[in-house]
């Protein structure tokens, strides 16, 4: 723009003092450098070019409304898109080119998405009195679900001057419809667990009400049956309402401090019969000096409780189960470390990434005749994450399983309480 300044002011200096030709000369090249060197200025920016085209020396000029689209679009949180009538990406924010790619601007939108759904949303808009939505999945590398709106840009000059703009925007729900579908599940499965000792009882109740009324073996038979779903019928109420109340709290952090071995202690005296009459026994090894944990006492109760009362269940008879406690470093921070061992069948490889899904079974029938509810594990996970601690399971099939979770270390904050555990 200076060169351009310059040689107007030299051929008005011409004009001036006769020098016609000289003149005439000096405007043509003012014009010549104007329209080879010109950079157009918006609201005292240059205007926005095109990578591409500037390779191919050509120059994008962008109007004034076109460009606060361009600015604008940088804003929004979500992927964002304006496209042109021409389905051409015209600007994209950084989401968008984080889930499309950095090449998105400027390309054809269908060589970008390829979603039929998308590319028909973006056609209706363009001629529909209100903005189109659409859900659709398998957008960007982890084929997550969006919430696609596209909308015109109502910007003065646009229409006029640089044709159609389109607003597209992207609402990533892929976890809300996760969330969605594992309540769906979670409801269907709940209601069949229940659904199973109930239709046992009545089944039970009929018979001994008719045919079985005065058959007294039969209905002590019954009667035992009976019971045995019942307190089956219990246990799956009972964990569902610890469940419940777990993830209630999950984001409220315990402040107490607990030592873990009298903890450990605990759950052996508690489980010493069922021990007892499997020949097993608990061999409790705890590293010298174990520092104390921020935890809730019930809470780590009831994760040994569950992860012992397993290796009972799935170990071998007459073998040993092992406890052992120490202090670990995760990822720079100090944290105890409580492993559970068993010797038993183990666990497939396919099978470990699931066991902590509510109702998830191996061998359903085998899980319910041991009063397995299907919830332990969920249960045990759930209480570690309100902890901020670690859970991990390895298991070589044929050998058996080790079950291990972390606590973080208890502060030297005052207003953290030692409690010491009931004795038992």
């Amino acid at each position: 723009m200076r060169a351009v300044f310059v040689t107007l002011v030299a051929a008005f200096a011409a004009a001036v003092y006769g020098l016609g030709p000289i003149a005439i000369l000096l405007a043509a090249t003012a014009i010549v450098i104007f329209l080879q060197y010109d950079t157009p200025m918006v609201s005292g920016r240059p205007a926005v070019r095109n990578a591409d085209a500037v390779g191919r020396g050509e120059i994008m000029t962008v109007t004034p409304a076109a460009e606060r689209a361009a600015f604008g679009v940088d804003a929004l949180g979500d992927p964002a898109l304006i496209v042109g009538g021409d389905l051409r990406v015209i600007a994209a924010n950084a989401a968008a080119r984080a889930l499309f790619g950095d090449r998105v601007v400027a390309d054809d939108l269908r060589l970008v998405l390829r979603h039929p759904a998308v590319l028909d949303a973006v056609r209706t808009a363009a001629s529909a009195p209100a903005p189109i939505e659409r859900e659709v999945t398998g957008l960007g590398t982890n084929n997550g679900a969006f919430r696609v709106r596209v909308a015109p840009l109502g910007l003065d000059g646009v229409a006029a001057n640089a044709g159609m703009r389109l607003l597209v925007t992207f609402v990533d729900i892929t976890q809300s419809r996760l969330t969605e579908r594992m309540r769906v599940d979670f409801i269907a499965n709940a209601s069949h667990e229940l659904r199973t000792p109930v239709t046992t009882l009545l089944g039970f109740i009929e018979t001994l009400q008719g045919p079985a009324a005065d058959d007294e073996p039969a209905r002590h038979r019954f009667l035992e049956i009976m019971h045995r779903e019942a307190a089956r019928m219990s246990r799956l109420l009972d964990d569902l309402l610890s469940l419940s109340r777990i993830e209630l709290d999950k984001h409220i952090r315990p402040q107490t401090a607990l030592d873990v071995a009298p903890l450990i202690a605990d759950v052996g005296r508690t489980l010493a019969m069922r021990l007892e009459a499997d020949q097993r026994r608990l061999a409790i090894t705890v590293a010298d000096g174990l520092p104390a944990v921020v935890a809730d006492r019930d809470q780590v109760l009831q994760v040994l409780h569950n992860l012992v009362s397993n290796a009972l269940k799935y170990g071998r008879s007459g073998t040993a189960i092992t406890v052992v406690a120490d202090r670990v470093e995760v990822a720079d921070a100090a944290m105890v470390r409580v492993t559970i061992g068993d010797r038993g069948d183990g666990i497939a490889p396919e099978h470990l990434p699931r066991l902590t899904e509510r109702f998830y079974r191996i061998d359903t029938s085998r899980s319910r005749s041991m009063g397995g509810t299907g919830l332990g594990l969920a249960i045990v996970k759930h209480i570690v994450e309100r902890h901020r601690g670690g859970f991990d399971i390895v298991s070589v099939p044929g050998d058996g399983s080790q079950v291990s979770f972390t606590l973080p270390l208890a502060s030297t904050d005052a207003t953290i309480s030692r409690v010491a555990p009931t004795k038992g």
